[in-house]
């Protein structure tokens, strides 16, 4: 937890003993804090998620997006020293990454999904040629610059967490993308997307913190 040694006094980090390998040039990371509830039986709220779809080493991976996602994450407030012994940290390794053949090519629970599209306006009018079919995950975009492109991701354990069918999770993510504008289904079809799976490692205070006097100790 390198928000621990950000926020506690004299905390220094423990330099990680796992490879420092470039895992992440194939399967992108994301890091996510969540507030564990106090109740039983009640689901973990969202405290923080960023990651990178770049090629990263793992140490260095880990150590940036923990602290972005945690500090600098716009949709919450920085994480304080109070909150971290009811906090776990999830780590999700991107794997298997596939372009759909349409919007609805992917299965709720074992894919996330990765959307790009073109601002409605700038779509071309559909033709004899070239025109991209229906519910197809169009290979057809207009070259335009990135502020005219929209992007977003859904990691695969969000989208059951939200209890989303596929059209709901599609255009939750084009309003995450940005979009604010009505979304048709000739919207949803000229989406490109791509889905992947993940391997996700979640830790707690508690078992972070056996960690560290046991790496504290044999050092």
């Amino acid at each position: 937890m390198p928000p621990y040694c950000a926020l506690v006094a004299g905390a220094e980090p423990i330099v990680p003993r796992f490879a420092d390998d470039k895992y992440a040039a194939d399967s992108p990371l994301f890091v996510t804090w969540n507030t564990r509830s106090s109740r039983p039986g009640r689901a973990p709220r969202l405290r923080g998620c960023i990651g990178s779809f770049e090629p990263l080493t793992l140490h260095e991976g880990l150590q940036e997006f923990a602290l972005i996602s945690a500090f600098r994450d716009h949709r919450f407030r920085k994480i304080e020293r109070s909150e971290l012994e009811g906090l776990e940290c999830a780590v999700s390794l991107l794997t298997d990454f596939e372009d759909a053949t349409s919007y609805l090519d992917w299965t709720v629970g074992v894919h996330g999904i990765s959307i790009t599209f073109a601002h409605p306006s700038l779509l071309t009018s559909n033709s004899q040629s070239g025109a991209p079919s229906p519910l197809s995950s169009s290979t057809y975009l207009p070259r335009v610059s990135s502020r005219q492109t929209f992007t977003a991701t859904y990691l695969p354990d969000v989208i059951p967490e939200q209890g989303w069918d596929k059209i709901e999770a599609v255009d939750s993510a084009i309003q995450k993308a940005g979009w604010s504008g009505s979304i048709t289904e000739d919207l949803r079809r000229s989406v490109k997307l791509r889905r992947y799976q993940s391997k996700i490692c979640t830790v707690g205070w508690d078992e972070y913190i056996e960690w560290r006097e046991q790496q504290t100790a044999a050092s």
